[in-house]
C-alpha cells in the first residue's frame, strides 16, 4: 500500500510540474478562435449607409494582415489597409496606419465604433 501511495504522489507531482512549466496560452478565447477565421470577405455596416465588402488577408492563425475594401464604404473605410487582433479587439487601420475603428467580438460578428464615433458592425 505505501508503494501505491508513493507512486500516486509522484504522479501528482509530475502533473503539477508540467502545469508550471507549460502555462496556459495568454490569448483570449475569442482571439484564439478568430485567428483562423479572419481572412476572407466580411461585410461592414453602419447606420444610414449601404453595407460594403471588405477582404481581410493574412496567413491562417496570423494576428494581423491586409485589408482591401470594396468601393462605397462608409466614412473613411475606403482607406482601410491593415487589420490586427489585439487583446480580443479588432483594429482596422488606414493607409497611414492610423486606426479607423475598434471592434470587439459579439457572437459571430464584430461590433464597435469608428474613431470618428460612427457605430459599425462587421460580419460574414
Amino acid at each position: 500500500m505505501p508503494t501505491i501511495r508513493a507512486a500516486g504522489g509522484a504522479l501528482i507531482a509530475l502533473l503539477l510540474a508540467d502545469c508550471a512549466s507549460n502555462p496556459l496560452d495568454e490569448s483570449t478565447p475569442a482571439q484564439a478562435s478568430l485567428t483562423e477565421d479572419m481572412t476572407g470577405r466580411w461585410i461592414l455596416a453602419a447606420p444610414n449607409a449601404p453595407p460594403c465588402g471588405i477582404s481581410f488577408g493574412g496567413a491562417p492563425g496570423a494576428l494581423q494582415g491586409s485589408v482591401t475594401p470594396d468601393g462605397g464604404c462608409p466614412g473613411k473605410f475606403y482607406t482601410s489597409r491593415r487589420w490586427a487582433l489585439d487583446r480580443g479587439a479588432l483594429v482596422i487601420n488606414d493607409n497611414e496606419n492610423r486606426p479607423l475603428a475598434y471592434l470587439t467580438l459579439a457572437g459571430n460578428r464584430f461590433e464597435g465604433q469608428a474613431t470618428a464615433g460612427m457605430p459599425v458592425t462587421l460580419g460574414r
